[in-house]
């Protein structure tokens, strides 16, 4: 995470993202499709690829998601703390159409939070919805794993790109507001104590109770 102080909220944000998940959930597709417009229908697991950094404008400031793929690992579940590290936010992925990477969903949450901070911002995504009539988890189920988790949820298409864009922004957009949060209230404890040292201290994000996302409750993450 990178450090950030009052003077420094002109300059660009840039948040580090992790996609994790079983192989062939879809999870370099979902890149591809977010940051190129791509789609790959015969893609093979991914070797050698680490991050794609996308822009976006989020209240008038440029934030970059700097998004990071497993590079095949998972396969091996070797997936190394070096990934996570840094890591802000996590698209946590299984594939609607095969119940074993759902089943999959509890030890990636609990690596993910091995490895890094225990309130990344995270999203529950159930990929492939497009494959309607091979579907054996149902939007109720992944709605109510989230909702025990504290996390955000959302079905997408990597193929038709249905709620790609959504899934990434949202998780982008809610680290932006946790840290502007944050910065306010380190602005507001200058003013009231001109003697606190807020020049050059890391703002830290941690967790704020819960909010309200698509009717659930959500634990504040961050």
């Amino acid at each position: 995470m990178e450090r950030y102080t009052d003077e420094e909220q002109t300059e660009d944000y840039l948040f580090k993202i992790v996609l994790v998940g079983d192989s062939a959930v879809g999870k370099s597709n979902l890149l591809a499709r977010f940051a190129r417009d791509e789609f790959y229908p015969n893609s093979k697991s991914t070797i050698g690829v680490e991050f794609q950094t996308q822009k976006m404008n989020i209240n008038g400031k440029e934030v970059k998601a700097q998004i990071w793929d497993t590079a095949g690992q998972e396969r091996f579940r070797a997936v190394t703390s070096a990934y996570y590290r840094g890591a802000v936010g996590a698209l946590l992925v299984y594939d609607i159409s095969r119940r074993q990477t759902f089943d999959s969903i509890g030890r990636w949450l609990n690596e993910l939070h091995t490895h890094s901070d225990m309130n990344v911002v995270t999203i529950l995504v159930g990929n492939k919805s497009d494959l309607k009539d091979a579907r054996e988890v149902t939007t109720a189920e992944g709605k109510d794993l989230a909702e025990a988790q504290g996390l955000f949820f959302i079905e997408t298409s990597a193929l038709d790109s249905s709620n790609v864009a959504v899934a990434f922004q949202t998780v982008v957009k809610e680290i932006y507001n946790i840290l502007s949060r944050k910065v306010i209230q380190s602005q507001e404890l200058k003013r009231k104590d001109p003697g606190w040292m807020a020049d050059g201290k890391t703002v830290v994000l941690q967790a704020e109770g819960t909010q309200e996302v698509d009717g659930h409750a959500k634990n504040g993450c961050c």
